[in-house]
């Protein structure tokens, strides 16, 4: 095979060197040496000279929807909207280039950020749309707003919990929608969004992905078009299909990890529905919606642990969570912490953690998959998690009490939900909006990096060490970003290279 010398670089190990490392030869997918270029490796078949850039591990993001995300990139995101009026403008320049039955697919609205938060009716996106077929996703996937003309397609869609004659639907009149979704959609499309998201991972330095996939996000179609282009792309894909007692849908999936990922909970906090042990502060008399009891979670992780398969939840409010919790000793019990741990069951999100629940995860290696850039966006004064919670937004994304705790963390974007953008959500673990529940930058890179691969129960790469899987990016800058400014822009930098294993995935400019 042929041996690579990468040297003249700032090679950051992911590690704690006792001298700087500037250079690193990789040979069969494998990291063979590192040390200076005075250490002399011998024989190399080919030199890389790095011409002093930076090289880190390649980021991992634990928690993303690769063919929804695809979508956005592609089709009419609205995360950029001010207000309900320029999405309904949005929308009627989009139907310009659509036939009369095409599917109008957007996602990314927020009204938390509009200075009036009224949603788009039905009856609106009839006469923006032209009367087609509508669905305008919101940011969080957990409710959307849908034209008559796609309501119409779904018998008894008005009896559903989570329906509305406006046109907002969520629960189970979002999901009766989903298949129907699936059919409308054109042949091909899955593969070209989950190959345009591929792509951009790439691109941003992501060498590995965690796809969340299920039955309440999208066909198995989707998840089986994803992990197709990821074996073309070559980036390193763990996939999760979060279906609640699936073990008869594994029959039909190869290559699950898990019954896993958004097998959720409970709902969002963006469209109040993550389940809570007090009201809303902006809507009295509301606790959201636990979709699960702790006995039906407590099967769940059983059946997971006894066949070999990691089990996981969607969970972000606290009721969720200690439903979560509950389960967890329940299993405890039947099989014991042991067994438990070495499964490495995980949770998506964990958002409004008790020190009860905290105490539980830590104990039974339960790992937490949580996205920083939710504390980014909405987390601070004035914002949406204020909004939802009052001053209890300060308990959100615990990140310190949870590493403290032994809670094992691994960091993804959720993307669509939040941009992909791997240097930001690090930036934001640092700078988190609750004083003092930042972390250092160097747990905040391990937990976007080795974390998610430890997530995924791969223990040989995370880090630029001998033994290691060859899987880094080379940066256009010379020095480790300077995670402590206040200033995201001062972090940011382009990606030149991704390699995946010693294969090449992405490259910008003369690397070589």
């Amino acid at each position: 095979m042929t041996r690579i010398l990468l040297r003249n670089g700032q090679i950051h190990t992911g590690l704690a060197p006792a001298e700087p490392i500037t250079a690193m030869a990789v040979e069969d997918g494998r990291i063979v040496w590192t040390g200076t270029d005075l250490d002399g490796f011998t024989s190399p078949d080919e030199v890389v000279d790095l011409g002093g850039r930076l090289v880190t591990p390649a980021f991992v993001d634990s928690h993303v929807h690769v063919v929804e995300t695809g979508e956005q990139i592609l089709g009419l995101d609205l995360g950029g909207a001010p207000s309900r009026e320029a999405v309904l403008d949005m929308v009627a320049a989009y139907v310009t280039d659509l036939g009369p039955d095409d599917l109008v697919l957007a996602q990314g609205w927020d009204e938390t950020r509009w200075p009036d938060p009224t949603l788009p009716t039905a009856t609106e996106l009839d006469r923006a749309s032209g009367g087609r077929k509508v669905y305008l996703n919101r940011i969080d996937g957990h409710s959307a707003v849908v034209s008559s003309a796609l309501m119409a397609e779904v018998p008894g869609i008005t009896g559903l919990p989570g329906w509305t004659a406006e046109g907002r639907v969520e629960r189970e009149a979002l999901r009766a929608l989903l298949p129907l979704l699936a059919d409308l959609t054109p042949a091909g499309h899955a593969e070209r969004g989950a190959r345009a998201a591929l792509q951009a991972m790439a691109a941003l330095g992501i060498g590995a992905f965690h796809e969340n996939a299920g039955p309440d996000i999208g066909p198995e179609s989707d998840l089986v078009a994803v992990q197709t282009q990821a074996a073309e792309s070559g980036l390193h894909g763990t996939y999760y299909w979060g279906a609640h007692l699936g073990f008869g849908d594994l029959d039909r999936l190869d290559d699950v990890s898990g019954l896993a990922g958004d097998l959720s909970a409970d709902g969002s906090m963006g469209s109040r529905s993550a389940a809570l042990t007090f009201d809303y502060a902006d809507l009295a008399g509301h606790r959201g919606h636990a979709y699960l009891d702790p006995e039906q979670l407590a099967e769940h992780i059983i059946g997971c642990t006894r066949r070999g398969l990691q089990a996981g939840f969607h969970c972000i409010g606290d009721q969720a969570i200690d439903n979560i919790a509950q389960a967890f000793r329940l299993a405890e019990k039947a099989l014991g912490a042991e067994t438990l741990r070495t499964r490495r069951h995980r949770l998506e999100h964990c958002e409004l953690p008790s020190p009860a629940a905290t105490e539980t995860f830590a104990h039974l290696g339960v790992i937490a998959s949580m996205q920083p850039m939710f504390d980014g966006l909405w987390g601070g004064p004035g914002r949406m998690y204020a909004a939802r919670l009052g001053e209890r937004w300060q308990q959100m994304n615990p990140f310190r009490t949870l590493l403290d705790a032994g809670v094992r963390v691994a960091f993804g974007s959720d993307s669509p939900v939040t941009p992909l953008d791997p240097w930001a959500a690090v930036h934001a673990a640092v700078h988190h909006r609750t004083p003092g529940q930042g972390i250092t930058p160097a747990e905040a890179f391990a937990a976007h990096t080795v974390g998610g691969w430890y997530a995924a129960g791969i223990d040989d790469a995370g880090t630029l060490a001998v033994g290691q899987r060859a899987t880094y990016a080379v940066w256009d800058r010379t020095t480790f970003p300077d995670l402590t400014t206040p200033d995201v822009a001062d972090v940011t930098t382009a990606c030149l290279q991704t390699v995946v294993d010693g294969r090449t995935v992405f490259e910008k400019e003369g690397v070589r």
